[in-house]
């Protein structure tokens, strides 16, 4: 049994602290970031995996879509509380019901700020009337739920005092968590303590109701402000995997969860999480979101632990403890024990996928089956590593409106590149177009853009190898600006000319087709509120 292992079977009441993820909720706000509903299934069920506490699956009011999948994570995903966001409006809290109700564990978070800032120039309100709304909402909330989670957003730019009044009432209403958020990450870890002490002492009743740390890293600070909230008293933790969110983003999960885990013996708590998952959950937000994860990102990045420098090595190869704090296999990064050939079945590839957390059946699995054959044919072992990009790839063409069809190009040191792209349509037609580019990646994207009839810029271009040797599987990273929409793709494929084109349509698609329905939804379902949509806590 693992340290890891041996923990999760140990740790338990005070010294246990809970892991609110809001990677589908917080983190898929993130600029170019358009989840559809599969994807969110797909990561929620690796959440649970995980053994994450609280998955906030979503925003349910802001729009058809985000309702849809809430509610199809409520349905299908079990271990963890599944949460819904609503703003202290009726129409928020019920439609957060409505998409949550169906779950084995249901949760309903509302919010409204408390600093003078927001109630001035966001709420346009004053704090009688703060108090008076986060009253109804809870109210509501609990007539309709038993787990209740309150937020006084903007809560560290506040005043304390009338936060803890805000805070009380809550309480009273029947608030079981209180979650005390740094939006715009602006605090410092002993100001946080010092915030959330006094906060103790104004709310004698806060002893008795779990209360939660949400802090963003606008300066770098949100692990550090996650881990000084847990030492004041706090016994959740909101965060998101590899720290995606709202502008800088928020606290790492990875990062905090393994810090309690490393230092454990030194502050007594720690989490329950199965740490061997983080790894594979990492990689999977990452492919489904777009967002890369840099090389020296702590815990789950390609170098967290590589060891460059002679000395370096000298000591680990001597003992691995001179200059490693944690084992590489506590976090999932020996994952490459799976190994299948060209010669493997499909009942050897079923089960591969379920040990991974797939669960493919029936036209899914087939279609699995035959793309695993096309790559087992070029390449000598499919790793884990290897099925998992391949499923992930599939999920996302399924998903997608846009699909590369084909692509032909010439190039050359002594001609100009020219492309010609094949693109399905979503009238399940095909259309057509040809371009050329400074090299061959530059001419299918050319084509691509004319064969869908869009101008598009492009922010960002990553390639990366998934696993080792020169038969590779090459993941492409696109992120592009079209019709005003920022929008991310990603592709895999042997050839990366190939890996480039499927990661363009998918942007492309992601941009025309779910970031633009998205915030049409959002402006629908705006002009029948009464106040604009914030970002959350």
């Amino acid at each position: 049994m693992s340290a890891a292992e041996t923990t999760t079977k140990t740790v338990a009441g005070h010294d246990r602290v809970q892991i609110f993820d809001t990677t589908l909720r917080d983190g898929e706000q993130s600029p170019g970031i358009s989840l559809n509903t599969q994807e969110k299934v797909e990561i929620a069920t690796q959440l649970a995996r995980l053994g994450v506490d609280v998955i906030e699956a979503g925003f349910p009011i802001t729009s058809p879509g985000d309702f849809e999948a809430v509610q199809a994570i409520s349905r299908s995903v079990s271990g963890p509380v599944i949460c819904g966001l609503a703003r202290t409006q009726k129409g928020d809290i019920d439609a957060a019901w409505g998409a949550v109700k169906d779950a084995e564990r249901p949760r309903i978070h509302t919010f409204i700020s408390t600093s003078d800032i927001h109630i001035e120039h966001q709420l346009r309100t004053d704090r009688e009337d703060v108090k008076g709304q986060a009253r109804a909402a809870v109210a509501h909330a609990r007539e309709l739920c038993e787990d209740i989670e309150f937020s006084p957003m903007d809560a560290t730019r506040a005043d304390v005092e009338f936060t803890a009044e805000v805070c009380a009432i809550a309480i009273a209403e029947g608030a079981g968590v209180i979650n005390i958020p740094d939006t715009v990450g602006y605090t410092t870890p002993a100001e946080y303590t010092a915030y959330l002490e006094r906060l103790y002492e104004l709310i004698p009743e806060l002893h008795d109701v779990r209360l939660s740390v949400h802090c963003h890293d606008d300066l770098g600070l949100a692990v550090a402000n996650s881990f000084a909230g847990v030492l004041a008293g706090a016994r959740q933790v909101e965060c998101a995997v590899n720290g995606i969110g709202e502008r800088a983003g928020n606290c790492s999960l990875e990062e905090i969860v393994m810090l309690l885990r490393t230092r454990r013996s030194d502050h007594g708590l720690d989490t329950t999480l199965n740490t061997t998952e983080l790894a594979r959950t990492s990689r999977m937000v990452s492919r489904f979101t777009g967002y890369s994860v840099q090389p020296n990102k702590a815990i789950v990045g390609r170098n967290a632990f590589a060891h460059e420098s002679g000395i370096h090595q000298d000591g680990v190869l001597k003992e691995r403890t001179t200059f490693e704090i944690m084992d590489a296999r506590d976090v999932g990064l020996d994952s490459n024990q799976i190994v299948l050939g060209k010669h493997s079945g499909r009942h050897a590839l079923k089960d591969a996928l379920e040990q991974l957390g797939f669960v493919v059946e029936g036209q899914a699995l087939n279609q699995a089956f035959k793309s695993f054959k096309e790559l087992a044919d070029k390449k000598k072992q499919v790793t884990s590593l290897d099925l998992e990009a391949i499923v992930s790839d599939e999920m996302r063409e399924a998903s997608k409106k846009y699909e590369l069809a084909w692509f032909d190009v010439e190039a050359g040191t002594r001609r100009e590149p020219v492309a010609k792209v094949g693109v399905s349509t979503p009238d399940g037609g095909e259309s057509v177009g040809e371009g050329g580019g400074d090299g061959p990646i530059d001419a299918v994207f050319s084509a691509i853009q004319a064969a869908v009839d869009t101008d598009c810029e492009l922010n960002r271009f990553e390639v990366s190898a998934i696993g080792e040797g020169d038969d590779a599987l090459g993941e492409v990273t696109v992120m592009l600006r079209a019709h005003g929409r920022l929008a991310t793709g990603q592709g895999v494929s042997t050839d990366i000319i190939e890996a480039s084109a499927r990661a363009y349509v998918r942007a492309l698609s992601n941009a025309l087709e779910g970031a633009a329905i998205r915030e049409a939804e959002a402006v629908v379902a705006d002009a029948a509120s009464a106040s604009p949509f914030p970002p959350g806590p």
